[in-house]
């Protein structure tokens, strides 16, 4: 079960999809292999990345349901089940429990303003969800709701099940050191995973966050950092994150980024296509020859560091 010690690398994993649209269940088992291979220590499933919204209730519980068969039980799996209602996130999240994830997601509605709307909604997905652990994501770029340090420690204190944030605030670096400084002060302390397509990881876990929730074509990276900075070498932190950068900085396009992603992780082998399930686009040859440029130049970077 998920708990405030959760850290590490949770990749949000893509669905592979056939190029007629329909899912690719082999792709998943090759695809869940894949990020444990290169150090995930846990799975995220169903996020924003993963095309969730093109997905119906029947796939979501059946790419579920295949992921936990491929890990066994060797990683945590957290699964998104933001809805519209709380009816559907209650259904969901009750069957990727009984399926054997380890705990789910929640990211706030579009529609909350004040700083009592967003606790109380909180509040509500508490009482939806019951005893199942779960990750707030504070994504304000996307969902346009803006929580701030002293909500989260009110939502922390307040509801026990909640045991990880998923911090996507930008620029959010403060927030990660404003929450540390008040957890050190005797305020509840919950696990702080990052995401951004990691753009920011090397100095995020400087500030007090426990690892990376987020896509990125080689996790292992994030894997990398997050491990160099616990072991205490913040410069080699810094090498095996500047070795990657400008594919990070690429793949972080707004609109075309996950077609990016899914496009080099065909490439290396991870899924069978790089399809979008419609409505998504595809790349142009010219940008197929700019990934395969900065995928040369990063290779040569990760010889020159023994990688």
């Amino acid at each position: 079960m998920l708990d405030e010690t959760a850290a590490g690398v949770f990749p949000i994993a893509v669905t592979p999809f056939l190029p007629d649209g329909a899912l690719d269940l082999a792709s998943v088992d090759s695809m869940t292999a894949f990020y444990m291979e290169r150090g995930a220590t846990g799975l995220t499933l169903l996020g924003i990345m993963g095309e969730a919204p093109k997905l119906t209730a029947a796939e979501s519980l059946t790419v579920v349901k295949r992921v936990l068969q491929g890990t066994q039980g060797r990683i945590p799996v957290v699964v998104g089940v933001s809805a519209p209602g709380f009816a559907p996130m209650g259904e969901l999240a009750e069957a990727v429990m009984a399926a054997g994830a380890a705990g789910v997601m929640v990211a706030p509605p579009s529609s909350l303003r004040t700083d009592d709307q967003i606790f109380d909604y909180y509040a509500q997905t508490v009482r939806t969800l019951g005893p199942i652990p779960f990750v707030l994501q504070d994504f304000p770029l996307v969902t346009s709701v803006q929580i701030p340090v002293s909500v989260l420690l009110r939502i922390f204190a307040a509801f026990p099940t909640c045991v990880m944030l998923k911090h996507e605030d930008w620029p959010g670096l403060d927030k990660i050191t404003a929450l540390r400084a008040a957890q050190a002060k005797g305020a509840r302390r919950v696990s702080i995973l990052c995401g951004n397509g990691g753009q920011f990881l090397s100095e995020e876990v400087a500030r007090g966050a426990d690892g990376a929730m987020t896509g990125f074509a080689y996790p292992e990276m994030m894997a990398g950092v997050v491990a160099a900075h616990r072991a205490g070498e913040a410069e080699r932190a810094r090498d095996i994150f500047d070795a990657y950068l400008p594919l990070v900085r690429y793949e972080a396009q707004p609109v075309r980024g996950l077609a990016i992603r899914k496009h080099i992780l065909a490439r290396r082998g991870a899924i069978a296509h790089g399809h979008l399930r419609a409505p998504g686009g595809s790349l142009t040859a010219e940008t197929i020859a700019e990934i395969d440029t900065l995928i040369a130049r990063q290779e040569a970077r990760l010889a020159a560091l023994g990688l």
